[in-house]
């Protein structure tokens, strides 16, 4: 299957389990591509079998528990590049994440396949941005362990799209929210600039997909008569998410669509 063509969510399965990531990310771009040119199908209610492990990704980095990854210092240039291979890692995983949601959640409206497609297009330019950065620092994408706990959460949620929209972007990704700024300034003092600038880029569209999570997260709580506060907080407890801590990127929050009652009771 050549699958910048055909029908979308086949197109993406067939791009989740892709291993090499330079073929994902280039695979992704064009289905994108191909999407917008309205040369792309949609079937919504079809079921689709992986016959591929999911996701599909390279052998390296070797993934480790969190309390494995090792800290290094920011005043070298290995513990810089260790930072900014982290941030790719979580890229990587942000395109795969985004693949997903549009193959294995059906009967959804086509602006929510729509919507993840172009949050995985972005994800994956983000990819390129930091793997190419990476290797000015004489380092590739795989050189240092990471850890999997975002693909875990994605585990965890694979049978309900709400669980999913619920707690991957809306957790997940809005910590980054809270954390790119801080990582940008640690950076830029270490003398990277050119890295702050990707980060900028990062940041501006990172807003975007975490608001397409609240969005998606609000009309699901709709269709399904639930109350939005009182079923995300159900939900973290049920799928046992990671504790909310700040400092709070509140001014970014709200951006990203969280309510004036989620920013009182859960992001003060």
């Amino acid at each position: 299957m050549e699958s910048g063509s055909g029908e979308l969510r086949a197109a993406a399965l067939h791009w989740l389990v892709t291993v090499d990531c330079d073929t994902k990310v280039a695979g992704v771009k064009r289905l994108r591509e191909n999407w917008q040119k309205g040369d792309i199908t949609l079937d919504a209610v079809a079921t689709l079998h992986p016959v591929l492990p999911v996701p599909g990704r390279p052998q390296r980095p070797q993934l480790v528990s969190p309390l494995n990854v090792k800290h290094r210092s920011m005043r070298t240039p290995e513990g810089r590049a260790a930072l900014i291979h982290a941030l790719a890692h979580i890229e990587f995983n942000a395109i795969n994440l985004a693949l997903d949601a549009i193959w294995r959640f059906a009967h959804m409206p086509p602006a929510f396949y729509s919507d993840w497609l172009r949050v995985a297009a972005e994800e994956a330019h983000h990819f390129t941005l930091l793997s190419a950065h990476l290797q000015t620092l004489g380092f590739s994408y795989g050189d240092f362990d990471a850890h999997n706990s975002l693909w875990e959460m994605a585990e965890k949620t694979k049978g309900d799209v709400l669980a999913r929209i619920a707690l991957v972007p809306r957790i997940y990704e809005a910590r980054g929210l809270d954390a790119v700024p801080m990582m940008r300034a640690k950076l830029l003092q270490a003398g990277d600039a050119a890295v702050a600038g990707i980060l900028d880029i990062i940041m501006h569209e990172e807003i975007g997909h975490v608001a397409i999570g609240n969005h998606w997260y609000a009309w699901l709580c709709e269709q399904r008569g639930l109350a939005p506060i009182t079923t995300f907080q159900t939900l973290v407890q049920n799928y046992e998410a990671p504790p909310l801590r700040g400092p709070y990127n509140q001014a970014a929050r709200r951006q990203a669509g969280f309510t004036e009652e989620e920013m009182r009771l859960f992001y003060p």
